[in-house]
């Protein structure tokens, strides 16, 4: 009975040996060709996503980059805008300076020579009126000298108490 158990195991070893192999080539066949095929779809797929996000990620350093030049570039614009605006305002106002004092200074001639003129014109008002005193006492002392010199030094005296300004 030996010999049966041993043939029988050895007879049952070798089917269940024939059926795991037809198994494990059913399996390959079936199985795990495709079960590979996904799994290196997905790995191929995982490290396509990997290395488009490191494209991304370089992609996104670039555009920083770029940002933080425009940044630079936008201020240096703003500070040469704000130094043309002061400069600019500076000139402004030393124009303004320059006009006003011009304009002061038109003014002041203008009026220095209108004073001028009403200070000549007060000039020749004051000798027309002396001229005109003058002419009267003339007319006075020619009258008064036909009767006395005594009379006509009197006259003369009052007549200039008279015209005193």
């Amino acid at each position: 009975m030996d010999k049966l158990i041993s043939e029988f195991s050895f007879g049952l070893f070798f089917w269940q040996l024939l059926i795991f192999v037809f198994l494990l080539l059913l399996l390959k066949k079936f199985a795990w060709k495709p079960i590979l095929d996904t799994v290196n779809e997905r790995e191929s797929s995982i490290k396509e996503a990997m290395n488009k996000a490191e494209a991304a990620k370089k992609e996104m350093a670039s555009i920083q980059e770029d940002n933080q030049k425009i940044l630079k570039e936008a201020r240096a614009e703003r500070e040469a805008l704000l130094k043309e605006a002061r400069t600019n305002g500076a000139e402004i106002v030393a124009q303004a300076k320059t006009d006003a004092q011009a304009e002061a200074d038109k003014v002041i001639a203008q009026a220095q020579e209108s004073i001028q003129n009403e200070k000549r014109a007060a000039i020749n008002e004051l000798k027309n009126q002396v001229a005109q005193i003058s002419l009267e006492i003339a007319e006075k002392v020619i009258d008064s000298e036909l009767d006395s010199k005594d009379k006509q030094a009197k006259l003369v005296d009052k007549l200039i108490k008279d015209a005193s300004l």
